[in-house]
């Protein structure tokens, strides 16, 4: 069914959804999430009566999947002496709670000594006092080392979700709301670009799985993001020291913000705003004190400041610890760095390759301060970090991954491909460490939920799979509209990378549940993990670089 007005070119299509719903095909064609069963479960809040809802029940779905992945096991689960990452957290919170401030950064190194910035310690402190008000057997000081009990792993898991509902579950929608009001999208397109950010399973099974608390930095990072979009550059600066005074990871995007808010403040939109960049200069200086002053103030002075630091770069462990897909991991297949090079001496060679990697996006970033281009130029400085920065560990992938998932809300269905690709590549680097934490059933249920939830296995209807698993066309399975919604983007040459790394994660995986690794190479599925994901990572890289070279010169509402 079809009308025309006098006048206009232009015909407006109707068609019927897979919901049974009457809508507009301009809107089918501009919603990059059609035919997907997210847009489906979302389609019946399309009415504006209706729509305040919506962001309640995409919360709540993600509360539910984030509890069901913490009723599994843990890092360090049943592994004496030192267990893994739950016992750490758990241990900061029990020195926090029974040793004076100038003693937290000092206190039994050997085991889990606190390494982390001043406001984790202060987070540990907070969330130890409810659990001793709760159960002080919990955090005894020593006596309760290795506590592995219902009470203690339920109150730890709840508090991931608490930090998760205050800190980065709020800034996402904002961002999400945000981008799709400037982009005149349709509220079911932002809470669907809301949700596809908030499942992402990365952070899930690290942070309610594996167990840390990266949501908090990534949150403030996004609230960053969110108070530049808005313009109010000095909480965003804020934002962003708090962000690096939770998690040091958060370095990663330093660049970018640093040259965003210089370029703000001196050149656009006029030359020398003097009065924002002190205000910003003040801001950033105000809170590193909110977070390093009560060390210096009540926690023994400048020595403990310098203990701390020493703890947070943790220099003297290496180039590399365990195996990542990284540069230096992967090239020492090839090159044995550890042997050639003393430590001083990588480190002085992994700082000049990792900024030779983020300059153009911080040149950018400075001749470019567009808000469009944000999420681009923290992605590529975020990988060349990654890429080739000192002491990298496979949880790290979670902050070059954050910007990349923000780019959900774009309306190009070729960047949704390839958000949705390193997605899964980032998953699969992940898989050698959720294996050893026994976190194997919530790894292959996460994969398979997220893609099919966003319409990745839509290629395969209606031919393979049941209607109901993959919504199909409005109208018959040779409709064009609905066959741009695929896993793979336009160029014939990144479909056929993205596909080699499909088969290649597919093998590896196959490879490693039928076949043994020979004695002398007992690691070498993980060593193929790794090249595959370096150099899925690689290409991604550089294609982000393309994207933040050919996009300066457009507009936010044209992406």
């Amino acid at each position: 069914m079809s009308s025309k007005k006098k006048g206009n070119k232009k015909s407006t299509h109707r068609k019927t959804g897979s919901s049974g719903k009457i809508v507009d095909s301009d809107e089918l064609v501009n919603d990059p999430f059609y035919a997907s069963p997210l847009y489906d479960f979302l389609a019946p809040f399309r009415p504006a009566g209706s729509q305040w809802m919506t962001h309640y029940v995409i919360i709540i779905f993600a509360l539910i999947i984030r509890l069901a992945i913490g009723l599994g096991p843990y890092s360090g689960m049943n592994t004496p002496p030192m267990f893994g990452d739950f016992e750490a957290q758990r241990h900061w919170m029990e020195i926090t709670q029974h040793l004076p401030l100038s003693e937290w950064y000092w206190f039994d190194l050997q085991y889990w000594g606190l390494d982390y910035p001043p406001l984790t310690a202060y987070h540990s402190y907070l969330l130890g006092r409810i659990g001793t008000f709760v159960f002080p057997d919990w955090f005894k000081l020593n006596d309760s080392r290795g506590y592995e009990t219902d009470g203690i792993k339920t109150f730890m898991r709840l508090t991931v979700v608490l930090s998760d509902i205050i800190f980065y579950i709020p800034a996402v929608i904002y961002f999400t709301k945000w981008i799709g009001r400037h982009r005149n999208q349709s509220p079911v397109s932002q809470y669907i670009a809301a949700a596809a950010i908030l499942f992402q399973p990365c952070l899930l099974l690290i942070d309610h799985g594996h167990f840390q608390y990266n949501s908090v930095m990534l949150g403030l990072t996004i609230y960053t993001i969110n108070n530049l979009l808005d313009g109010f550059y000095s909480m965003a600066a804020v934002c962003f020291v708090w962000s690096i005074c939770f998690k040091q990871m958060s370095l990663y995007y330093a660049p970018i913000f640093f040259a965003y808010l210089l370029s703000k403040s001196l050149f656009f939109p006029r030359w020398f705003n003097i009065p924002r960049f002190t205000g910003i200069a003040i801001a950033t200086v105000l809170a590193f004190i909110s977070a390093f002053g009560p060390l210096y103030v009540f926690g023994g002075g400048i020595p403990t400041l310098l203990q701390s630091v020493h703890r947070i770069f943790p220099f003297a462990r290496g180039i590399f610890e365990d195996k990542v897909a990284n540069f230096w991991c992967v090239g020492n297949l090839f090159i044995k760095f550890k042997q050639l090079y003393t430590p001083e001496q990588l480190q002085l060679y992994s700082l000049v390759l990792t900024v030779a990697g983020f300059i153009p996006a911080f040149i950018m970033s400075i001749l470019y301060p567009r808000k469009h281009l944000l999420p681009y130029a923290l992605t590529t400085c975020a990988f060349s970090f990654y890429l080739f920065s000192f002491q990298v560990h496979e949880k790290t992938i979670l902050v070059p991954l954050l910007p990349v998932t923000l780019l959900y809300t774009s309306n190009d269905r070729n960047v949704l491909s390839f958000i949705c690709w390193i997605g899964n590549v980032s998953l699969f680097t992940l898989w050698p460490l959720l294996k050893k934490d026994n976190l194997c059933l919530q790894y292959t249920t996460c994969f398979i939920m997220y893609n099919w939830l966003l319409g990745n296995f839509s290629f395969v209807t209606p031919r393979f799979l049941p209607r109901f698993l993959t919504p199909g066309p409005p109208v018959s399975t040779t409709d064009k509209d609905y066959r741009r919604r695929s896993l793979l983007p336009n160029n014939i040459l990144w479909k056929i990378i993205i596909c080699c790394s499909y088969i290649g994660m597919l093998a590896i995986h196959l490879g490693e549940m039928f076949v043994q690794p020979p004695k002398q190479y007992p690691d070498l599925w993980v060593i193929l993990n790794c090249v595959v994901g370096f150099g899925c990572f690689v290409l991604f890289w550089l294609w982000g670089y393309y994207k933040l070279f050919t996009l300066r010169n457009k507009n936010i509402q044209s992406l």
